[in-house]
């Protein structure tokens, strides 16, 4: 059973059930103005839609948890539409949507183990490792000595996407990225 929260016991990355849906506070502040009763303002993210809202709670207000279930699952292929996952534990495969996937499309392979987030069976995030490496296909050549600017130049990765690297990174480079902001790290070879 999942736990009660009361609004004053907030905390980056709770999660709890509110008028039918999942939020995740992803900020809070306890105010306590000199007049009046102190409450607490949040930011809160849908975990199934996605949507972002700003919200101010009494700190007494009771909230239902959200059980969010987190199965490490291996992604597998991508037929037309479909993107095939299987679970590591049971190796029952699960067909999951770009919907579904949302911007971790970006950052899987095949072969790669990710988190499938779901509540009450419908899953509604796929989570990538926070860093993965991944080989550049393509991107244009760097000039000896150009590495004075910042602005760097778009590379293809092997999986279709494309991010901004700094001009010495070349075909067949593997680098590694962080998945949370999008960003180049480091060349890994």
């Amino acid at each position: 059973m999942a736990e009660v929260y009361m609004a004053g016991d907030f905390r980056n990355g709770t999660t709890f059930e509110m008028d039918g849906n999942v939020f995740k506070v992803v900020e809070f502040q306890h105010v306590k103005p000199g007049k009046g009763a102190a409450f607490v303002r949040t930011k809160l993210k849908n975990v199934i839609s996605g949507a972002v809202l700003e919200k101010t709670f009494n700190p007494s207000e009771k909230f239902q948890g959200a059980e969010i279930e987190k199965r490490e699952m291996q992604y597998l292929y991508n037929d037309e539409d479909l993107y095939y996952f299987m679970d590591n534990e049971t190796y029952e495969q699960m067909p999951l949507n770009k919907e579904q996937i949302g911007d971790a499309l970006k950052y899987i392979k095949e072969n790669m183990n990710v988190k499938i987030l779901s509540f009450k069976g419908n899953v509604f995030a796929v989570e990538p490792p926070i860093f993965v490496e991944l080989e550049v296909t393509y991107t244009e050549p760097g000039f000896a000595g150009n590495t004075t600017t910042t602005s760097g130049k778009p590379a293809k990765l092997e999986n279709g996407f494309e991010i901004m690297v700094p001009l010495f990174v070349n075909i067949g480079d593997i680098v590694k990225i962080d998945t949370r902001t999008g960003e180049y790290m480091e060349r890994v070879n």
